[in-house]
């Protein structure tokens, strides 16, 4: 018998598998940028800008909002904005190149194929970064996608949206704003003071953690772990020996480097208001 060719619909799969990681600085530039957008704008879109790890990794470090109008069956980019904003950015920094774009809102939408067709003529295999400014979900979430085509035979007929792995990774500094900004409503923004005791309760809370996993390992109730035990034993030997009061005193000392930072800080304002009410004044008189 003959054989015969069969055309077969299927999906194109991506070369390697995606993964992505993005800095916090990047999530607060978007919600900026949600703040600020024009009144009839409903969601914000713009371009990522990072580099690709050696092992795949697509680092996300900075971005940029990019003016569009949008319509049910359209997208309109300013084009000419994007590129200038690019050509800026890598003045600055050569090392940061197109890696996706983002767009506010809770998942894909309609015109979300057709921007990021635009973005993969600008790069191979762009990340699409959304970000849900409306609290759909209770807080503020977080996904990447990447585009997989699906063809018939050699023909290309449409794109698919899939969903890969995003770390979010942020220094303990960030985490207490980032888990400030994933609540709907604050009562009022922290101070620098307000930062560094949520910083030291939640290192209170993890040493507790250690501490009990130390006893209880010791105890015989959990199961010892090498990787957990050289793990504390390395963490531990990296602290420098202080005495008690030398501790304090260093501890002290900052604090009170702080608080002169603050207090200089506050002058500065008071001055600066004071001199724009004097300027004020004198052109009126």
């Amino acid at each position: 018998m003959a054989s015969t060719d069969q055309v077969v619909l299927q999906f194109v799969p991506l070369s390697t598998s995606l993964s992505a990681k993005v800095h916090p600085l990047v999530i607060f530039n978007i919600c900026d940028c949600f703040v600020r957008r024009p009144d009839q704008a409903e969601r914000v879109i713009g371009t990522l800008l990072g580099s690709v790890l050696p092992d795949g990794t697509v680092d996300i470090r900075n971005s940029y909002a990019v003016p569009h109008n949008e319509s049910s069956d359209q997208v309109a980019l300013d084009i000419d904005y994007h590129h200038n904003m690019l050509s800026s950015h890598l003045k600055v920094n050569p090392k940061e190149v197109i890696v996706g774009w983002f767009s506010t809102g809770f998942g894909v939408t309609g015109g979300s194929a057709l921007i990021h067709e635009f973005y993969s003529r600008e790069v191979m295999n762009p990340v699409h970064l959304t970000v849900d400014t409306g609290f759909t979900s209770g807080e503020a979430s977080i996904k990447a996608f990447v585009s997989i085509n699906l063809s018939l035979g050699d023909q290309q007929l449409a794109a698919q949206f899939q969903q890969v792995p995003l770390d979010l990774r942020m220094l303990e500094a960030e985490r207490v704003g980032f888990d400030i900004f994933k609540t709907t409503a604050v009562e009022k923004l922290p101070s620098d003071l307000d930062g560094m005791e949520a910083t030291m309760e939640r290192l209170v809370a993890l040493i507790d953690d250690v501490y009990k996993h130390v006893d209880d390992t010791v105890e015989g109730r959990v199961a010892a772990d090498n990787k957990v035990g050289r793990f504390i034993s390395d963490t531990v030997s990296s602290i420098p020996k202080l005495s008690p009061p030398a501790f304090d005193k260093l501890v002290n000392d900052t604090l009170q480097d702080e608080l002169v930072l603050l207090y200089l800080s506050s002058i500065t304002r008071t001055q600066l208001s004071l001199a724009e009410k004097l300027n004020t004044a004198a052109q009126i008189l």
